[in-house]
């Protein structure tokens, strides 16, 4: 049996993000939660502040042997936008920066080969400002924020944020999705 692996990855809300990865085939858990903080455990409210130097981000603990830590990155750049600087539409400040936190050399080198590919191949009409910096620190989100997206369906965030985020990857990303998400 392989070895899972980690991945630290802020894309603005972490809701968005943790409903997109953990339909990804491969993908053990999701954690929604608080990277890089300059505050030790840091609560919901300190990092909508902006005061604490945390992004809301994911932690993906996933099987290299089935999905890659490259088709991760694929995922992540195509479903936000990495171009806007401190914000993902209407959520803005530094907690919703565009980031990958990586947690070794090798994916580190995976996410500015990455990031330089989508460059050259001139994918965004905008320079990409995402973040690409060692793993410090991830602190656990609140529980309330666990499966928020499949739990409060009917909220409007989710119908009007996530909804069209989950329809591009089963459109984009259906081979990859698991089946029961289909």
């Amino acid at each position: 049996m392989a070895q899972n692996d980690i991945a630290t990855l802020a894309g603005g809300c972490f809701w968005c993000l943790e409903a997109i990865f953990k339909r990804l085939k491969g993908v053990e858990k999701v954690k929604s939660g608080y990277a890089a903080s300059q505050v030790v455990n840091p609560s919901y409210r300190q990092v909508c502040t902006g005061s604490t130097g945390a992004a809301e981000a994911i932690q993906v603990t996933y099987d290299p042997s089935v999905i890659s830590y490259e088709e991760l990155l694929d995922v992540f750049w195509h479903l936000h936008d990495p171009t806007t600087l401190n914000r993902q539409g209407n959520d803005v400040g530094t907690q919703y920066r565009s980031a990958i936190y990586y947690h070794n050399d090798q994916q580190k080198q995976d996410a500015l080969t990455a990031k330089k590919a989508l460059e050259e191949a001139g994918t965004y009409k905008h320079p990409i400002v995402t973040e690409i910096s060692p793993f410090t620190n991830f602190y656990p989100a609140e529980e309330y924020h666990d499966d928020y997206y499949d739990n409060n369906r009917s909220a409007g965030y989710c119908v009007y944020v996530i909804d069209p985020k989950v329809k591009k990857l089963l459109t984009a990303y259906g081979n990859e999705v698991k089946s029961e998400y289909k």
